[in-house]
């Protein structure tokens, strides 16, 4: 089965800006561990199409690990801005710190000294071990849950079939081009074996796959009901002075949004107590945010102000357009910054 996987992905791989194809790595072209381990960091709960422009401009800016271990924070977290999972920029500094500082730059090329890294996760070591030095390690992201779970007809639900799949995936990694077998599992997923209406006719799988002789390829993975998200409330207040600097306060480094430009404002909850950051008459813009995080829905009220230059602000910071770009909020933030300026008075 992997020999017909690889044979499948040596004419179709898909193309992607931090990949080494497989005619290339024919002619002894190697992946950059650098771009794979960003690449991967980024594409955790993340589509393809939205994470090839921010991986773009990240490797423009910062085209290796060194670059990206002396960059400011906040212009990180600012490049980051909408991607979301606001840890994983946080972590990827850390780790590009660490790899600088303690391994000369180079990173570690096994899966086990991967894992000692920052933010390094077993999935993300699997992949740019495998990828990146040929360790035959087995790479497993929903993608190739979904292929194991219907080429072997595992019906035992998510996420308690994990282990099942995982050692299943093991049995089938190969020892010779581990890391084009796993980018290959990927693809499959991502393209054939896909959640809905998956094109088995074409699946270079198809004879051995268990789930399609059963006829239940469309129904596997099964999976648990997952509970219902709650629904939290807060209060967000946007203030924007004379000379068109904006009242923006920087996160705490830890807990959500951690590390990012926000606006000031409420705790989110239940029935969350107003907060104002200054003293003004401040006004309901008549709309408020709604926004889903992995956990919770969340919605937003605003209260927005045009204030004197001479404001002080018990909370945050005015910042001017030569310190704040909106494009470095993340898309919560964004969305209220979009409700506010319709709402203010013309610049």
């Amino acid at each position: 089965m992997s020999t017909a996987l690889l044979d499948w992905y040596d004419r179709h791989a898909r193309d992607m800006p931090w990949r080494v194809g497989p005619a290339a790595r024919l002619v002894g072209i190697r992946p950059d561990p650098y771009a794979v381990w960003l690449s991967e960091v980024m594409l955790q709960q993340t589509t393809v199409a939205a994470v090839r422009a921010y991986f773009l401009r990240f490797t423009a800016r910062w085209p290796d690990v060194a670059a990206l271990a002396a960059a400011a924070d906040a212009d990180v977290m600012g490049e980051w801005a909408g991607l979301g999972y606001y840890a994983r920029a946080r972590n990827l500094l850390k780790c590009a710190r660490v790899v600088v500082s303690d391994h000369a730059g180079q990173f570690p090329r096994t899966r086990a000294q991967l894992l000692t890294l920052p933010g390094i996760g077993p999935y993300t070591a699997s992949a740019i071990a495998a990828i990146a030095f040929d360790e035959p390690a087995t790479v497993v992201d929903g993608n190739v849950e979904r292929v194991m779970a219907r080429l072997f007809a595992v019906e035992t639900p998510l996420p308690l079939a994990k282990p099942e799949l995982t050692a299943l995936a093991e049995r089938l990694t190969p020892v010779k081009r581990p890391g084009c077998h796993a980018q290959a599992v990927m693809d499959l997923g991502a393209t054939i074996c896909t959640p809905k209406a998956p094109a088995c006719g074409i699946c270079p799988l198809r004879n051995p796959c268990q789930a399609r002789a059963q006829g239940i390829q469309a129904e596997l993975p099964r999976r648990n009901p997952k509970a219902a998200k709650p629904t939290r409330h807060g209060i967000a207040y946007i203030a924007r002075r004379d000379d068109g600097a904006w009242l923006l306060e920087r996160r705490p480094d830890h807990g959500l949004l951690g590390g990012m430009l926000g606006w000031p404002g409420s705790d989110w909850g239940d029935a969350p107590a107003p907060s104002p950051p200054l003293a003004t008459n401040w006004r309901d813009p008549g709309a408020e945010v709604r926004h889903t995080f992995t956990h919770f829905h969340l919605r937003l009220a605003l209260q927005v102000a045009d204030v004197a230059a001479d404001s002080i602000p018990t909370q945050g910071q005015f910042m001017g357009p030569a310190e704040f770009r909106p494009s470095d909020l993340p898309t919560v933030m964004r969305k209220a910054f979009d409700i506010a300026q319709s709402a203010l008075k013309p610049d």
